[in-house]
């Protein structure tokens, strides 16, 4: 017997979604509204160094945003998982817009999607 859906969100649950580590949501959206290609992760992983590196090598260095390692600041890391709806890092954002990981970013590169997103108008506007 299949389970039935979950109940929807209370506001209170809601509520407490968006005030969960408000000021890293704020950091990253003022980030991604200021510059072209936002890249979000952890330093010491090497996927979120290589998509810096493909952006680089594409013309474009990305504003970085660092939260913490492996096992710290992992809350702050789920925040921005929750508000993106991307499971993991590296977050690329280009023009607004999320990519998605390294591998997602290197085939936007490679198949002109990024460019496209760097010249079009800016998600959003």
């Amino acid at each position: 017997m299949p389970l039935p859906p979950p109940p929807a969100a209370t506001d209170t649950a809601r509520q407490a979604q968006e005030a969960f580590h408000r000021d890293v949501l704020d950091e990253v959206v003022a980030a991604i509204a200021q510059h072209d290609v936002v890249t979000i992760g952890m330093a010491v992983n090497p996927s979120v160094g290589r998509a810096r590196q493909a952006a680089v090598a594409a013309g474009v260095p990305p504003h970085c945003l660092d939260y913490g390692g492996y096992l710290s600041q992992w809350q702050r890391r789920l925040a921005i998982k929750l508000w993106s709806g991307w499971p993991t890092f590296p977050q690329v954002f280009v023009k607004g817009t999320l990519v998605g990981g390294n591998d997602r970013l290197r085939k936007a590169i490679a198949d002109g999607t990024f460019q496209a997103l760097l010249d079009g108008p800016r998600a959003g506007a």
